[in-house]
């Protein structure tokens, strides 16, 4: 245990020396060797034995991870190593590489200032590729690229000196039309593009621990031919004495990878809209260890002992046992219990992690990924964006009774370490609901009920979250409260893509000041009287005060705005969310006295108005959908194809790459259910394929009528529509 003890000094010495402190995340596409990777680093620092790097995973410390050989959650590890007769401290972060877990890679690359991307040299960049590199550049994270697996382009596909160059080449070329691509509209980007000569690439392979880049090849001397001839003999372990993977890696994040010092002044601006002229903001440009105190959780994981452990970024001031700090969004503060460092799944605790670091801490009870910590009350950063939004619904129930109340606690939870999950009870059926980002997510999920807290639990059948949405404009509707005392005049609209997107990206909200928020709508194409008299946001869906002078109307707003959200809740057509409408309010009238207008008056007058607005503005049900792609050898290419086209999906694309066809295409998501094993039978288990969530598209009218009395069936509402639903 004595060399562990030695690497948490080392690293205690380094903490408090910004400019020599590296925060860097792991990110690629699932399968591309991240996890591989990872162990190789942790090795090379020291960390776990050398023999067993690469088999031992030592950041997949879940069981699950390690029988499904993914990564589900993102793992922390610091570690140090030696560059330029200097010693650097370096806090990694895995992330995993399956589409159903993105929001933990969105999560991680708000801790960091860095990303080292991984490609497959066989597969290239794939669609998970360019969602991490999206994700990182968004956050202001600096890419910097491993190409991994290069083996098995000497081993398997035989290539020589010049094929390999051309492939590598034309990797190195797609990623960087990548950042080309993302990075056009940064003004606080020079050029992130990477390149052979910078030393911002390396190739090896994990695997066999060999790793290579231009700076690395001047140094041991050693080029492509050598390393092919070594391979092919069999001299794997002499490659990796002589070119050691993790050595060529460290350097590499260590010279090319900003330091807090230059990374905060470029990412404060891109995530906190706080006051940039205040003294907080300076100490944070800065990475002042003296200043207040601000953390940015990431994640929240559980210990056994300790409970609930929040990891997340220190921008400034330093985090100290027993501080009382505030947590954005909750009243009173929370006390630190204890702070620390990870070192590959364990927490080393210390004394105190200053600024520019990632920290350990328990004792914030009230604190949730994506929370603002802080010595004072502040402005809290921006919220984490998660591009993709529950598309898949469970029902869990507890087998015996008696676990009931552990089971809500334990899904209270699991919301709070997991936000792209969400949990919700259905009151007329009592049963509990899970929704999450796909099927697998939902497996794993419910399978970590059974196995850590022992609770039997049996799960429905997977359910598929519908949309409501209007697709024209229509006349003024009246609603009148049950008194008839009170009336309001609205008019819906379809809103455009742009301008849900832009609510979507947080680009638009109404924590915002309302210039910037005006500014962002009209950019999007809102005209410049509309975006004045915004009322309200709530989910894609915008509220117009168009009224002029009603007296009363202040005080009633929201219950006017409680109404809406009811209404939008659950739409007119199956009670499904409702998204991408424009509601305006152009008139009420309302009693004198306020006893007449309370909530049990205004709130049905106004869901009314709004379920029977959508309906005259012909709200149509939209289904999730899927990008799919699969790739197969060439004679199982039109079972391939089928599997997409069986299942009202479309196929958009088809071509070769290697010795395998690629067969692209888009489907629904209630028919990908049980895609998996499909598809294992129709291709002799010889393709592997890839889903993304692509948001949701109007269902075709043929399917519309039943597919609603499906929904209102299962959810137990009356199974006739309700009137002026004829336009099918």
């Amino acid at each position: 245990m004595g060399r562990r003890k030695k690497i948490v000094q080392e690293c205690e010495k380094l903490m408090d020396k910004p400019e020599q402190i590296r925060n860097i995340a792991i990110a690629a596409h699932v399968d591309h060797g991240k996890t591989t990777l990872s162990d190789n680093l942790l090795a090379g620092a020291g960390m776990i034995s050398d023999e067993t790097a690469g088999q031992q995973l030592a950041m997949d410390t879940k069981e699950d991870e390690q029988e499904r050989g993914i990564t589900i959650d993102a793992a922390n590890v610091s570690m140090t190593h030696e560059y330029e007769d200097r010693n650097h401290l370096i806090n990694l972060i895995d992330t995993p590489g399956h589409v159903d877990f993105g929001g933990d890679v969105t999560r991680a690359m708000r801790a960091v200032d860095g990303a080292l991307v991984v490609v497959d040299a066989v597969e290239g960049a794939m669609p998970q590729t360019e969602t991490v590199l999206r994700q990182a550049l968004r956050e202001g994270v600096k890419p910097a690229l491993f190409i991994n697996k290069v083996d098995r382009l000497i081993s398997e596909l035989q290539e020589g000196p010049q094929e390999m160059q051309q492939r590598l080449l034309k990797v190195i070329r797609n990623v960087n039309e990548l950042i080309r691509g993302m990075t056009e509209d940064m003004d606080d980007v020079d050029d992130w593009t990477v390149s052979v000569e910078d030393g911002t690439v390396g190739f090896g392979s994990a695997l066999y621990k060999w790793g290579v880049s231009m700076p690395s090849m001047q140094a041991t001397g050693l080029d492509f031919g050598d390393i092919i001839d070594l391979e092919q003999n069999d001299k794997r372990q002499e490659l990796h004495e002589r070119t050691p993977l993790s050595d060529v890696v460290l350097d590499m994040v260590c010279e090319h990878f900003p330091d807090p010092l230059d990374a905060q002044p470029r990412r404060i601006p891109r995530i906190w809209r706080g006051d940039a002229e205040s003294e907080l903001a300076e100490q944070m440009r800065l990475v002042d260890d003296d200043g207040e105190v601000v953390l940015m959780v990431t994640d929240i994981g559980i210990d056994p002992h300790a409970g609930e452990v929040a990891s997340g970024r220190v921008f400034a001031g330093g985090l100290e046992k027993g501080q009382e700090l505030y947590v954005s969004g909750t009243a009173g503060k929370n006390r630190v219990q204890s702070v620390g460092i990870y070192m590959g799944g364990e927490r080393e605790e210390v004394e105190r992690v200053p600024a520019g670091n990632i920290a350990a801490v328990t004792g914030l009870r009230d604190a949730i990924a994506g929370s603002t910590v802080s010595s004072v009350e502040m402005t809290p950063f921006e919220s984490i964006e998660h591009i993709s939004e529950p598309v898949i619904t469970k029902s869990v129930e507890a087998k015996n009774m008696d676990d009931l109340p552990k089971l809500i606690e334990t899904l209270r939870r699991v919301s709070k370490e997991d936000p792209t999950i969400q949990i919700t009870i259905n009151e007329d059926t009592g049963e509990h609901l899970i929704s999450g980002q796909g099927e697998l997510h939902l497996e794993v999920q419910t399978q970590r009920i059974e196995s850590e807290q022992g609770i039997p639990v049996i799960t429905g059948e997977p359910i598929v979250v519908f949309r409501e949405q209007p697709t024209g404009a229509c006349e003024t509707v009246e609603g009148i409260s049950p008194n008839r005392h009170n009336r309001f005049y609205i008019t819906i609209e379809p809103l455009s893509d742009e301008l849900v997107e832009t609510i979507q990206l947080g680009e638009a909200s109404m924590d915002m000041p309302e210039l910037e928020r005006r500014e962002a709508l009209q950019e999007a194409g809102m005209d410049k009287d509309t975006s004045q008299n915004v009322e309200h946001i709530y989910g894609t869906n915008i509220l117009i005060d168009d009224t002029k002078g009603i007296q009363h109307l202040n005080e009633t707003m929201e219950l006017v705005i409680e109404g809406l959200e009811e209404a939008l809740d659950d739409g007119p057509l199956a009670a499904e969310p409702v998204q991408g409408s424009l509601i305006r309010l152009h008139d009420a009238r309302l009693h004198e006295d306020a006893i007449h207008r309370g909530p049990a008056q205004v709130i049905p007058a106004v869901r009314n108005a709004v379920h029977r607005g959508l309906i005259a503005a012909r709200v149509k049900l939209l289904e999730p959908i899927q990008n799919v792609r699969i790739d197969v050898p060439n004679e199982h290419m039109g079972a391939a194809s089928g599997e997409i086209q069986g299942r009202r999906g479309r196929v958009d694309d088809m071509y070769q790459e290697g010795d395998l066809m690629v067969v692209e295409g888009i489907a629904p998501v209630d028919e990908m259910i049980g895609f998996s094993s499909d598809i294992r039978s129709a291709t002799e288990g010889r393709a592997s394929w890839n889903t993304e969530n692509a948001g949701f598209q109007v269902m075709s009218n043929s399917l519309q009528e039943e597919t609603m009395k499906e929904i209102r069936e299962r959810k137990g509402m009356k199974l006739e529509l309700p009137e002026g639903v004829d336009y099918f």
